[in-house]
């Protein structure tokens, strides 16, 4: 099997400062989507919503590249591995967790979502030659999901009673961001804001359809509360939009592996989200996971592991 080498040749693609910042700030960003989601779905269908989320997206970078660059023309060579991008990375990925959401409590899906960095790390074992796995790589992600199983709690607990295909759901679709990971490699040299621009235009391009045929064109248009379409807003130029231009420029500087454990963050930044502005509070299980996730971080990182004499 043919290596992707879309980055030079080395043990592991190190994590700067600026690249956690970046990380912990997707986080945040894509942790805020469960808000907006969860008040859009109230009156919109799931397709219907996954529509509206790629489709506005797409149209405010479209207006982005206009009125900032570079220009949409250089993605113009790179269709098909974009084409490719955008079923793996949106249309698979998003109508899977849809569909197993349908059975499966918020909190395994969550967990299940969380197992993403350990897949992109088997795969890109398998396929890259710049991103090997290490052993604390591995350590530290299993201890990511551990951490985040801790914080879900009892909230995990009502999903595991769940159908078998429902959790395959899940798993597939993480899976599916896994192997988008690699193809994003494969895009070397195109600037992110194209990549994310190509990507979700792409997906419009097929969820319009989709959600025609699923839910109806009335549906599709129909007409909806001020604050149903405020959510749909910033699910897709915060959410989607924006938090597509730092992923992109995360997976560029920081590797794939890197860039797949916000799915570690998302949940613990998204309780907190919920603590900040919903009034919710934080319980000792939500607490000693969001410790535990931190840990399994600082041991992916290594840095605080080569300081006690520990060698990658």
């Amino acid at each position: 099997m043919s290596k992707v080498s879309a980055y030079p040749a080395s043990a592991s693609l190190p994590m700067t400062a600026r690249n956690w910042g970046l990380l912990l700030l997707l986080g945040v960003v894509w942790g805020g989507s469960f808000f907006f989601a969860r008040i859009a779905v109230s009156e919109m269908p799931p397709l219907v919503l996954v529509f509206w989320r790629v489709g506005l997206a797409a149209a405010a970078l479209q207006l982005y590249l206009l009125a900032a660059g570079p220009s949409f023309r250089l993605a113009l060579p790179h269709l098909k591995t974009l084409a490719l991008l955008s079923v793996l990375n949106n249309v698979i990925p998003f109508s899977l967790i849809f569909i197993g959401q349908t059975e499966l409590g918020a909190g395994l899906a969550a967990v299940l979502n969380a197992t993403t960095p350990f897949w992109t790390l088997v795969i890109a074992n398998s396929l890259t030659s710049d991103e090997k796995m290490s052993w604390n790589k591995g350590i530290g992600v299993l201890i990511g999901i551990v951490g985040t199983a801790i914080m879900i709690g009892p909230g995990m607990v009502t999903g595991l009673g769940a159908p078998a295909w429902a959790k395959l759901a899940l798993i597939g679709a993480s899976l599916s961001y896994a192997c988008a990971l690699m193809v994003a490699k494969r895009l070397k040299g195109v600037p992110p804001p194209v990549i994310a621009t190509a990507q979700l235009t792409v997906s419009t391009v097929i969820m319009f359809p989709v959600a025609i045929m699923t839910a109806g064109a009335g549906a599709v248009f129909a007409s909806h509360s001020g604050g149903v379409w405020g959510a749909v807003a910033a699910l897709a130029l915060v959410s989607t939009a924006f938090a597509y231009l730092l992923f992109f420029r995360l997976v560029a500087e920081a590797g794939a592996t890197n860039a797949s454990l916000v799915t570690l963050v998302v949940p613990a930044s998204a309780i907190l989200l919920g603590i900040l502005f919903l009034g919710e509070r934080l319980d000792g299980l939500e607490m000693l996971g969001m410790v535990v996730i931190a840990v399994g971080l600082l041991v992916i990182d290594g840095r605080v592991l080569r300081h006690f004499g520990f060698r990658r």
